[in-house]
């Protein structure tokens, strides 16, 4: 986070309550950054519970939807409520077999990438406003991620943790050296 001349622009205990927030969110940061690097496998089971319990949420909200939207095309109602059932139904499963939910997370990480992937390919072909063999050279990378996410789950999503605990560590250090300067105390 950068704050330019926030020092000026707040009042002083405003100012230090930014600045207890940022070192407040560091050393979090900091924290979860070292739990993940330290105990990985823990980390991807918290993962695949949040991703359970969102799938449930999702579907339930679904069918919350389709059940409520008496106002709504019965078509609509019809294909929302059978989706959030079967989200529903895979949010359960989820949570019951957290294991087998980082397989379809990283399957669903891994479409995404190929999907983007072909998309930057085939975008290169017409666009004016990047070059061409970066963005091909960008869908081509990011296809084998997808594939590579989708072959070698549990090594994919381990590398993951690792690099997003490491970035997290950096990110939350670094923000400690943005922190607002306070004000000078007044020399009596």
């Amino acid at each position: 986070m950068a704050f330019g001349d926030i020092s000026r622009a707040l009042p002083e205990n405003a100012l230090i309550a930014v600045r207890n927030t940022i070192i407040g969110m560091s050393i979090v940061g900091i924290l979860v950054g070292l739990i993940a690097l330290i105990w990985p496998g823990i980390t991807l089971l918290v993962i695949a519970v949040l991703f359970a319990i969102s799938l449930f949420v999702i579907g339930a909200f679904r069918l919350y939807l389709a059940l409520a939207g008496k106002n709504l095309p019965g078509a609509w109602r019809v294909v929302h409520g059978v989706l959030g059932v079967i989200v529903l139904i895979a949010g359960i499963i989820a949570l019951i077999r957290p294991g087998e939910s980082l397989n379809m997370l990283a399957i669903f990480i891994g479409v995404g990438w190929i999907f983007s992937g072909f998309g930057d390919i085939f975008a290169a072909t017409d666009t004016p406003y990047a070059p061409k063999w970066l963005m091909i050279v960008s869908g081509i990378v990011s296809v084998i991620a997808g594939i590579v996410m989708i072959a070698f789950s549990w090594v994919a999503l381990s590398t993951l943790v690792w690099i997003s605990a490491i970035m997290l560590i950096a990110l939350s250090i670094a923000n400690l050296f943005t922190l607002p300067k306070l004000p000078a105390a007044p020399t009596v």
